[in-house]
């Protein structure tokens, strides 16, 4: 390793619970929610708060009891000295790992030497739409290059399974074989799961699920409207071809090689290459197909060299049309499971893919893994780590 490698130390996530009043976590506020977390990374590393330079958090609906910087709030909560500095960024979904991103950037460049990239969303109490609700979102610039109206992300979705010629039964059979893999790997989860409020797995898994039970679901985002609108749609995206509301927390602990070995503590994994691109705003969900390409090339690799992918499975259709496009082996694509069972606690859904990754790669002993994330607004994320 170059000293100055951005290295993994050591990562944790919560269980995930579903994102409803009476979910497993809604009883807890976020801001305590990513607290525990922090106090988990920092004690049982045996690390001094002290010595972190910055907390960055990801974090989508930053309103209500997730406004004000919860990643300063959440430090702070967790014990950490007040001199330690914490922000909060938002790119929709991959916002974690846009914070993973962030720091090991400036662990790279030798700014920080010890950062923690970390993300949270309770979903049961700060509700999907909550920070847009009863406002105009868009101004009348961005409406008038879109005069046709924006979409949100299921119809999206829609539009993405209508491009690529995925049927109804081929989107729940993926979502049946992310409860599956996701109850395989319900032993192995114990390795990166924090149990919290006495919960220890996760909330949003069905081992009961089956394509038959999954057929029965009616498409959640039709309207009279947007069948108008979009006449060539059939219809297909449904709560048990989506990922579910949740909440979930999770951190990475990010330091120089230097750091680390001063400190006596053994990287688990190495940032290699990053990559963030736009897309059309709506398809939306696309800009993890560009994004991997971009990745790759930077890091001078191809598709056959990564051993494991985690694709965030926001709906079936957009994993699915990722692997339609580029050719890649199914049987490399998110092998415990993906959001679709294990749940998609915004926020936090980036530095989950990345803990899952790791511990993926430690457990069959590969080296390279490749994680990409789909954005709100047409972005996406693609991250590729190296296990040591």
């Amino acid at each position: 390793m170059n000293v100055q490698d951005a290295v993994i130390v050591d990562l944790v996530r919560t269980p995930s619970g579903k994102g409803k009043p009476g979910g497993a976590l809604s009883s807890i506020h976020p801001v305590d929610l990513l607290a525990e977390v922090l106090e988990s990374i920092v004690s049982r590393n045996n690390l001094e708060p002290g010595m972190v330079d910055d907390v960055i958090a990801g974090c989508v609906s930053q309103i209500g009891e997730q406004a004000y910087n919860i990643g300063r709030n959440a430090l702070l909560a967790a014990g950490f000295p007040d001199s330690v500095p914490g922000t909060t960024v938002d790119r929709q979904c991959g916002s974690s790992q846009q914070a993973a991103m962030f720091a090991a950037q400036a662990v790279m460049t030798g700014q920080y030497d010890v950062v923690i990239a970390c993300g949270v969303e309770s979903m049961s109490r700060i509700p999907l739409g909550t920070s847009g609700a009863g406002m105009d979102r868009f101004g009348s610039k961005l409406r008038a290059r879109y005069p046709e109206g924006l979409v949100n992300q299921g119809v999206s979705a829609e539009l993405i399974a209508n491009k690529w010629g995925l049927s109804r039964e081929v989107l729940d059979e993926f979502a049946a074989r992310s409860h599956r893999l996701s109850v395989e790997a319900r032993d192995r989860f114990s390795t990166e799961i924090l149990p919290i409020a006495g919960v220890s797995v996760d909330e949003t898994v069905r081992d009961t699920t089956t394509v038959e039970g999954l057929a029965s679901l009616a498409p959640a985002f039709r309207t009279d409207e947007l069948a108008t609108r979009f006449p060539e749609l059939d219809w297909k995206i449904t709560p048990g071809n989506s990922s579910p509301l949740t909440d979930g927390a999770s951190a990475a602990l990010i330091m120089s090689a230097k750091r680390a070995t001063q400190l006596g503590l053994k990287p688990r994994a190495r940032f290699h290459a990053f990559a963030v691109t736009g897309s059309d705003p709506i398809f939306m969900l696309t800009g993890i197909i560009p994004a991997t390409k971009k990745v790759l090339e930077r890091a001078g690799l191809s598709l056959e060299d990564i051993d494991w992918f985690e694709v965030n499975e926001a709906f079936a259709s957009v994993p699915l049309a990722w692997q339609k496009e580029l050719g890649t082996d199914p049987q490399k694509l998110n092998p415990r499971g993906g959001a679709i069972a294990l749940g998609h606690a915004l926020g936090s859904s980036g530095t989950r893919l990345l803990t899952t990754l790791v511990n993926q790669l430690e457990a069959t002993g590969k080296r390279w893994g490749l994680q990409t994330m789909c954005e709100g607004g047409g972005m996406a994320n693609a991250t590729i780590i190296e296990r040591l």
